[in-house]
């Protein structure tokens, strides 16, 4: 009789012990399954925290200027980066607010505290405001590195309510000595939630009357070429070392200072790290346990079955058909194991990610726990190899069977 169909009237004929080995797969599978869902989400996750939260550099120095932060962002390890221009501006048919606190008589006569806060930057969702929420574009869009070469700003919604300005409309904004004035189009109003400070404060240092610009277009009104800082967003902080060595040949030497910002990467990334750590040792230990297990009642089984075996080695079966026949009887219960695992699987890998980031602060929820082809297959290809294992190995003994010995031992 061919081999495989013993196995199928062996399991069949065995239920219980076929159930009990189903049920073992069915947990390994389950478990394994688990552990790659739980892999795949979290590394996801962390590609996702990567690319929008990333870690920020801020570099200063008397050598930073527009044309060296360039230099340094087209760097391969820069994602993104922000210089910082500072100027105060004369608005021109613009009224700036001024403090609901009455005016000091030692407040400062300097003109251009009472004009705007000109900033001159390349991304407005870079700045610290912006990217953690606390500000927000209400009308028109935010301010992107495509707007280097023109002549737009960002006005806080306070401040173009009082002038009756809206997005499209056109301000003109003049340098501090007053000998240069541009016009500028309005692509975006923005709303900051921030109350105005109880104490009296110049006009220029309202929040409301903070305005952004590109960096090229407040250098050319006269406020210079030399930032007070500039961002750079990197991927990790692996990449921090380089980009100083990168800032020291850019800007020649050590004469700047160069900070490194990863606190919320370190929230944010650090503990998915750390789940997909353990979803990694589950794995190997979900299958080293496994084989150990079914090896073991393999190996009792083939005791068990010292009858059957002999009669069928004196009937002349050959002994590699024998070790043949309990692979397919333990290999068949594979694929359902898994189809009944894969029902599972998914809703076990959510609460186990959950409750392993539910320990860490600042860290998001789990997402995007998704099934696929790949994660199926790799289960399947651990279970063949576990029930490979734990068939082949305890299947040495039937080599070392006589059929004259077991048939003597029997009578």
């Amino acid at each position: 009789m061919n081999f495989v169909k013993r196995a199928a009237l062996s399991l069949v004929a065995r239920r219980a012990k076929t159930a009990l080995l189903l049920g073992i797969f069915l947990v390994i599978c389950t478990l394994l399954l688990g552990g790659f869902l739980l892999q795949g989400a979290t590394s996801r996750q962390e590609a996702e925290a990567q690319r929008r939260i990333g870690v920020d550099v801020t570099v200063r120095g008397d050598r930073l200027t527009l044309a060296t932060a360039a230099a340094l962002g087209s760097s391969p390890l820069v994602e993104r980066y922000n210089p910082l221009l500072r100027g105060a501006a004369k608005p021109s048919g613009l009224t700036p607010l001024t403090s609901d606190v009455p005016e000091p008589d030692d407040a400062t006569d300097d003109p251009g505290h009472n004009g705007l806060l000109l900033n001159g930057i390349r991304d407005s969702e870079m700045l610290l405001d912006f990217a953690s929420g606390r500000s927000r574009i209400v009308e028109g869009r935010a301010l992107t590195e495509k707007d280097a070469g023109r002549r737009v700003v960002l006005l806080e919604r306070r401040l173009a309510d009082k002038n009756e300005l809206k997005a499209g409309d056109t301000v003109g904004l003049r340098s501090s000595d007053g000998r240069r004035t541009e016009t500028f189009e309005i692509i975006g109003l923005y709303e900051d939630p921030r109350p105005d400070p109880s104490q009296w404060v110049a006009p220029s240092e309202l929040i409301a009357n903070q305005v952004y610009a590109p960096a090229p277009a407040v250098s050319a009104l006269g406020f210079g070429t030399k930032p007070s800082t500039a961002v750079f967003k990197i991927g990790s902080p692996e990449r921090a070392e380089r980009l100083h060595a990168e800032a020291a040949r850019v800007l020649g030497g050590d004469g700047f200072r160069f900070d490194v910002n990863d606190k919320a990467f370190r929230d944010q990334v650090l503990p998915l790290r750390r789940v997909g750590a353990f979803a990694g040792s589950l794995l190997w230990l979900i299958a080293l346990s496994g084989a150990v297990i079914l090896g073991l009642i393999v190996l009792l089984t083939i005791k068990e079955r010292r009858d059957e075996l002999g009669m069928l080695l004196a009937l002349g079966e050959k002994k590699w058909k024998l070790i043949a026949q309990h692979t397919v009887e333990v290999t068949a219960l594979v694929l359902p194991a898994l189809a009944v695992a894969a029902l599972g699987a998914q809703s076990f890998a959510e609460e186990a990610g959950e409750t392993l980031l539910a320990r860490e602060e600042h860290t998001a929820s789990l997402q995007e726990v998704r099934m696929e082809a790949a994660d199926l297959g790799r289960v399947a290809g651990i279970g063949l190899g576990i029930s490979l294992v734990a068939t082949v190995v305890p299947g040495v003994g039937i080599l070392r069977l006589h059929p004259r010995s077991i048939l003597t031992d029997t009578e």
